[in-house]
């Protein structure tokens, strides 16, 4: 394999493949066709969702380098050698910078909906946010809030917390900053999206730390890591079709299953619509 930099196996994600340099600088990240729900990863796989998640992804990176720098270093990398027989292998992989990952996901919500809307039914807030009262399932809300979770293990949920949560674990300053980039990162895509009628209607980041530095890493923008919404039929007060795996918890929800492993599989035809829901987000946001 002369020539060729070597990887070796060392995490598996929900959905990724993670493999790490020889000197131990770099990360080789390769998207399954995985899908999970409800921290739950599916037995049945989307064809081509590795790849799709990928492009989608890398492009919003370069799209947002202005706003912070992130882990990326080589798209579609073809100088590999590592232990792994996939398919399409350039296509749903990255080499990116090892960074020392924040301890929590860094969420933030322009409208209200899922674990959202659920909790601030029961308490009028989100995250300690205290929210006005009467907001409907889907609707706007006046300005975007910061949510975090905790990061829980596969198989294990998340679990939202306060920022002052967050501060008791990265510290003041660090947590401000990440709070007031995740805000900016959040505004500069949703505006972006609209552009080509798609609502963004909360997303999830994950940050790391890098020679001192915050950096942004893991996947950005993606239909597993937002709620993708078509302008052209947004009406608040009820659940909003998607282009992102919002579809595949419907499903799921309609079932009698109790959200632990293990996750049943997914009919074909549901598969097919999830596949068809990703292409459509892809082809719409990555066109500029």
């Amino acid at each position: 394999m002369s020539g060729k930099q070597r990887f070796n196996f060392i995490k598996r994600g929900k959905v990724r493949e993670i493999f790490e340099s020889e000197n131990k600088d770099q990360l080789l990240i390769i998207a399954t066709d995985r899908i999970s729900a409800f921290d739950c990863i599916l037995p049945t796989p989307i064809p081509q969702k590795g790849v799709m998640l990928t492009q989608i992804s890398n492009y919003w990176f370069r799209l947002t380098k202005h706003i912070i720098d992130n882990h990326i270093v080589q798209e579609d990398p073809t100088n590999i050698d590592v232990d792994l027989d996939i398919s399409d292998l350039p296509k749903r992989s990255v080499i990116v910078k090892k960074a020392e990952g924040l301890p929590i996901e860094s969420i933030v919500r322009g409208y209200i909906t899922g674990s959202g809307l659920k909790e601030y039914q029961k308490k009028g807030s989100i995250c300690g946010i205290q929210l006005e009262k009467g907001l409907v399932e889907s609707q706007k809300l006046k300005t975007p809030i910061f949510t975090p979770s905790t990061k829980a293990p596969v198989g294990q949920h998340d679990e939202n917390i306060s920022f002052d949560d967050v501060v008791k674990l990265i510290g003041p300053k660090l947590a401000e900053q990440v709070r007031d980039v995740s805000l900016k990162l959040y505004k500069f895509a949703a505006n972006y999206a609209e552009s080509v009628g798609i609502i963004i209607a909360d997303t999830k980041f994950e940050f790391g730390i890098l020679d001192g530095k915050l950096i942004l890493i893991d996947e950005l923008f993606t239909p597993d890591s937002s709620r993708f919404w078509p302008m052209d039929s947004y009406s608040p007060g009820k659940s909003q079709p998607s282009f992102d795996k919002q579809f595949v918890r419907d499903y799921l929800n309609g079932l009698n299953w109790d959200k632990t492993p293990p996750a049943p599989a997914l009919p074909k035809d549901i598969v097919e619509k999830t596949q068809q829901k990703y292409a459509e987000a892809v082809r719409r946001l990555c066109k500029k």
